[in-house]
């Protein structure tokens, strides 16, 4: 949950910069419901009814709105639903790749979370080093110069060994299954740093944070989580394999 909140927190700062003014604390409050309303359900403490008590917490972002005295308000609402949905929503969805929820039976799963991260950080390293080296083309120049297309299948092939090595280690997942995962991982991995990379141009900055020296803040390295990991969620759900 810290690292939701870091990210959404980084964030809501960073709309500053647009002169907007979310309601950065109650949004920082929800996205703290959020991760652990999805949290136990996902132990099997709670049914699916407690989701329902989220719609009127939303919808008091509307409300709340009509008492503060700031300019461009539904930008502040939409910016702070933003935050929820491209942020919380996604780190939420962690718990389940590594909690099963059953009437009898909670187990914790370690193969499915830790796989996917290092899914995550096999496709970035792919990436990185095919897209330095031999990167011509680009992908969308406009919005990151650096990404290519050499990149993209430097991140998918790299990210595909990995998927086949972890199938020999974590066996209760199946070699199609990895496959899958890793396919959907660099894909929307690179969606994912596209995305907050239009973010970041949209407002005007280089970095999001100054959380690691040099290699940016939280969303700078967790900006492919945000995509990926609802798609691999949807995926896991019709493979019942949580």
């Amino acid at each position: 949950m810290g690292l939701t909140l870091a990210t959404l927190y980084e964030f809501y700062r960073l709309t500053f910069k647009a002169r907007v003014r979310p309601q950065y604390l109650y949004g920082l409050v929800l996205g703290a419901i959020i991760f652990a309303v999805n949290y136990l359900f996902a132990i099997g403490k709670l049914g699916i009814y407690i989701f329902l008590g989220l719609i009127p917490l939303v919808i008091s972002v509307f409300i709340i709105e009509l008492f503060r005295n700031h300019q461009k308000p539904m930008h502040n609402i939409g910016y702070t639903l933003l935050g929820l949905l491209y942020i919380a929503f996604p780190f939420s969805l962690l718990n389940y790749f590594a909690l099963s929820y059953s009437s009898y039976r909670i187990g914790f799963q370690t193969h499915l979370l830790l796989g996917f991260f290092i899914l995550i950080w096999a496709n970035d390293t792919g990436a990185y080093i095919l897209g330095t080296s031999i990167g011509r083309n680009k992908m969308f120049p406009r919005i990151s110069p650096k990404k290519s297309w050499e990149g993209l299948i430097g991140g998918i092939f790299s990210t595909l060994l990995t998927a086949w090595i972890l199938s020999l280690f974590f066996i209760e997942v199946s070699l199609f299954h990895w496959i899958a995962i890793g396919l959907i991982t660099a894909v929307m991995g690179v969606f994912g740093d596209l995305v907050e990379s239009m973010f970041k141009r949209s407002i005007g900055v280089k970095d999001s944070g100054k959380f690691l020296p040099g290699h940016g803040g939280f969303l700078d390295r967790f900006d492919c989580i945000l995509l990926s990991a609802p798609i691999v969620f949807v995926y896991l759900e019709m493979m019942m394999l949580i």
